[in-house]
């Protein structure tokens, strides 16, 4: 045990101490900091500029016209078409439309007019605008009054007794769930991956012969496994930690966006109280300490088990780094249908394909996390933690015979074949 961490710790401080682990580490937060206002000063000059469209309204669907969904309607009179669109750019307007004498039954001959093409925000509000004022317009025709209309459109929701009271808890558990499996699932990709190429980098660069010669090759491979894992975790706390520290200064950094959020929240403010009421309520109803005890169980069985197997692939690769992508597709591939059961166990937790994701070690890592919000029953939850502990074990016990012989391998191209065969040597 002394000697793995030993193994251990080399392997999360030479890691850890890098500059590109800092740069990264750093970068990353960064970057996403930078997507994310982007994103937001986008979207704050998109929302506080008003176009401006001018209206010749021949068929009299604009009664009350003035600043809607952010565009300022204007209507025109004594002017024609033709007269008027050579003319509407010099007198301040962005956009002309034209509105004839129209059957309101079949509407044709609109238009609107601009130098460049409207972009689809734009139509789609103009075009909400007409719709809206033809559909009055038919209501009218119809005798029947906005208020009756309303009446006789049917909004029916359909209850379970079961259910009953549980549709925001329902909500958060699926959110919940799917955040879950898919933090797993992302965790066994990147790390197990990370896994790999540093065995290969030891082995390619000949280290791992002068460590084999004081240290076994299990205890090699589990130390590798252990330490690369915490320094994925070390990496993953960071930047969480970043990107929360980020977050809070944006509205520093973006003051128009504090101030517009303010407006916001101050025009919907009882709706937000309700929806955040909800949303907490939603939250606290969940089992929370469960999911994050399996969170955690699920991530490190998940993670040992898909490592072992990562760190065997990277053992039998010499010089040729390409023949990784080869050897390593059926590694991947469990872990790609497990996030794709995971996909249908957000909606269908009881589902069989669901079920049985959850108790298969190759897929319970993250299919089980996408069904844990959803009163999983006891035995199933017991079932799927044994059989995963078993499976890891197993298949540490087995690619632990692959990495010994692997490891110290070169010149020659390994195949699954090959592999297979050194399983049945003895230690």
């Amino acid at each position: 045990m002394n000697k793995i961490g030993l193994v251990i710790q080399r392997e999360y401080l030479t890691r850890v101490k890098k500059k590109s682990f800092l740069i990264t580490t750093i970068l990353v937060p960064l970057i996403i900091f930078g997507f994310y206002a982007a994103i937001i000063a986008v979207s704050i000059s998109d929302s506080s500029e008003s176009a401006k469209v001018a209206v010749i309204d021949d068929a009299g669907l604009f009664k009350s016209p003035g600043q809607k969904d952010n565009i300022i309607y204007t209507v025109v009179t004594n002017e024609t078409e033709e007269s008027f669109k050579s003319k509407y750019k010099k007198e301040g307007y962005k956009y002309f439309l034209y509105i004839p004498k129209v059957d309101i039954n079949n509407p044709k001959g609109i238009n609107i007019h601009s130098e460049s093409s409207v972009s689809i925000s734009i139509k789609s509000k103009v075009e909400k605008i007409i719709n809206n004022a033809l559909e009055a317009k038919r209501l009218e025709a119809a005798n029947i009054k906005a208020d009756q209309y309303k009446a006789i459109n049917a909004d029916v929701s359909i209850g379970n007794p079961l259910d009953s009271g549980k549709e925001s808890v329902t909500t958060a558990a699926t959110v919940v769930s799917g955040v879950c499996g898919v933090l797993i699932y992302m965790i066994l990709m990147i790390y197990g991956t990370m896994v790999m190429r540093g065995v290969m980098e030891e082995k390619i660069s000949r280290i791992a012969e002068v460590i084999i010669s004081s240290v076994k090759p299990f205890q090699l491979m589990l130390g590798k496994i252990i330490g690369i894992g915490m320094v994925g975790i070390t990496q993953f706390a960071i930047w969480l930690i970043l990107i929360f520290a980020l977050l809070n200064i944006l509205p520093f950094v973006f003051p128009s966006m504090a101030e517009h959020a303010t407006q916001a929240a101050s025009a919907s403010q009882a709706n937000s109280a309700a929806m955040a009421g909800n949303l907490g309520a939603s939250l606290r109803a969940l089992p929370l300490g469960l999911i994050v005890v399996c969170f955690l169980f699920y991530f490190m069985g998940g993670y040992i088990m898909y490592a072992s197997m990562f760190a065997a692939i990277g053992s039998v690769i010499s010089e040729d780094q390409q023949e990784a992508q080869q050897l390593v597709f059926p590694v991947i591939m469990p872990i790609v249908f497990g996030f794709i059961i995971m996909t249908k166990a957000v909606t269908d937790p009881n589902s069989g394909l669901a079920v049985f994701g959850s108790l298969f070690p190759l897929t319970s890592p993250v299919v089980m996390m996408a069904r844990i919000c959803f009163d999983v029953p006891a035995w199933q939850l017991i079932t799927s933690m044994v059989l995963l502990v078993l499976g890891f074990l197993f298949f540490t016990w087995l690619t632990a015979k692959i990495y010994r012989t692997g490891i110290l391998l070169y010149g020659k191209k390994v195949t699954w074949k090959e592999m297979i065969k050194w399983l049945g040597r003895k230690a």
